[in-house]
């Protein structure tokens, strides 16, 4: 178990220097070293004498017993999978970042295309390699919320949509907030400053991690001991760094809070994306958009911008990080548009899924949705089919854990809230350990013990619901906008 989680550390260091600090003309060469790796971790997990142990293993105590479960699962959908098929999918993986960068540069999906068909290939041939009942989305789908199906989930993602377009409507319909950060300049020195700030607030631990910059935020790193981070920055505002980092340092809290005895084991790990995206999404909006959390923040914020935000007051700017507006780009959009935009990918990869959809009409496609759902047509692939790193990775079925993230989030809070005495006011005044700690408590030092909506059920009383999220929506913008939801 330690030997394979210490490959698991390296091959994520190379993929984090892969997304930071690797020189362009490294990409082939780094390709080449993560498929090396990834075969090497293969072949370690499928060895028979692994099975045989696993198989033999009798009479644990409980946290072994959870080891032995998420290893002997993990194990059991990679002995299908033929080691020339995953050291085939990390190259085409790495070959289809590189190509993706530079077809967002270049506003030019044609340059991504035949490495998103040759992906799309690879992962329908490693969903027919572990088995399904018809739906290839379902064996993908279980990589990143286990025990999810297509026949659960799309009820699920389809009631939410239909509960949120009319929240939309009205929000939309209602005078916007003001636009705060219209021809204003936000240095990104001052912007890097205050996210470390954040990052020391929500009490991740630097000395134990670290941020850097990235085309797309995301997390990674090797060991809870070493947790590493990207935000990206613009002048024209600071909410990209701002919530990009909120958002990453939430899982960073995660990754940073299991429990020390699990560190090198299979259960030093989240149960689900969907629960990791509960952590980044409760940091990022229910804690990080409300008025509590700016209170104490927005003077040093101010501090650090006079000229752009001196006079703006704190009514102004908690108004202005919850605008609802109908935009392009998911890792920006609001908390009530953003389900959205995860309905939309889900809809799209099940029919690339299925082959009813070409890659080659997939911008079209994309296009359309988006016009559908959102009422807004990208006017390029940049802002469109190429937003989104995850496709780049192969990652298939990771978008709609991202909606599960925010129904768990809403349900977690409110369950920190009638646990934690006096909760909101220490957020107000700038105090988050309460919340951090129990978090820690709660969700993150659990590990995988237990599948993630037996862990919510566990914590809140309830599994997986919209009620929680849809309450806390209403009742937020209904005073934000002063509209009945």
């Amino acid at each position: 178990m330690q030997e394979l989680k210490d490959l698991a550390g390296v091959i994520g260091l190379a993929t984090w220097d892969q997304e930071t600090y690797l020189p362009r003309k490294a990409e082939g060469a780094r390709a080449s070293q993560l498929a090396t790796l990834q075969g090497l971790y293969h072949e370690r997990l499928v060895e028979p004498a692994l099975g045989d142990w696993l198989q033999s293993a009798r009479g644990l105590p409980l946290d072994e017993q959870a080891m032995v479960r998420v290893l002997t699962e993990e194990r059991d959908r990679a002995v299908k999978v033929p080691a020339r098929l995953v050291k085939e999918l990390a190259e085409a993986q790495s070959l289809a970042i590189a190509a993706w960068k530079e077809a967002r540069e270049k506003n030019a999906f044609e340059r991504f295309r035949p490495h998103l068909e040759r992906l799309l290939a690879l992962r329908r041939e490693q969903a027919d390699a572990i088995g399904h009942g018809g739906e290839r989305y379902d064996a993908l789908l279980d990589n990143y919320e286990p025990g999810m199906k297509v026949e659960r989930l799309t009820p699920v993602l389809q009631q939410l949509r239909q509960k949120l377009t009319p929240i939309v409507e009205a929000i939309c319909a209602a005078p916007p907030p003001p636009d705060v950060f219209q021809g204003q300049r936000f240095a990104p020195d001052a912007q890097w400053t205050f996210t470390l700030e954040l990052l020391g607030k929500m009490g991740f631990d630097l000395d134990a991690g670290r941020q850097d910059k990235s085309v797309h935020p995301f997390t990674g790193g090797t060991h809870p001991r070493d947790v590493r981070l990207t935000t990206r920055i613009q002048e024209s505002t600071p909410l990209p760094a701002i919530y990009g980092a909120i958002h990453e340092g939430g899982h960073g809290l995660y990754e940073q809070g299991f429990a020390e005895g699990h560190f090198r084991t299979p259960i030093a790990a989240a149960p689900s994306m969907g629960l990791h995206e509960s952590q980044s999404r409760l940091w990022e909006n229910v804690v990080g958009r409300s008025l509590a959390f700016w209170q104490q923040l927005f003077p040093r914020l101010q501090q650090l911008f006079p000229d752009a935000l001196g006079k703006v007051s704190l009514h102004d700017w908690h108004r202005a990080v919850n605008r609802v507006e109908r935009s392009f780009i998911r890792v920006e959009a609001d908390e009530v548009t953003y389900n959205l935009h995860v309905v939309l990918r889900y809809e799209l990869e099940l029919e690339l899924l299925r082959g009813n959809l070409p890659v080659a009409e997939l911008p079209g496609a994309w296009n359309a949705k988006m016009q559908s759902m959102l009422g807004v047509s990208p006017p390029n692939a940049t802002l469109g089919v190429l937003q989104d790193i995850h496709w780049a990775w192969g990652e298939f079925g990771y978008f709609p854990t991202y909606a599960l993230g925010n129904l768990y989030a809403a349900s977690l809070f409110g369950a920190a809230c009638r646990e934690v005495p006096g909760l909101e006011a220490a957020i107000s005044r700038g105090e988050l350990a309460p919340l951090r700690d129990w978090l820690r408590e709660r969700v993150h030092g659990e590990g995988f013990r237990y599948y993630a909506e037996d862990l919510v059920k566990k914590v809140t009383g309830k599994g997986l619901t919209d009620e929680d999220f849809i309450t806390y929506l209403r009742t937020k913008y209904s005073a934000l906008y002063g509209v009945k939801l």
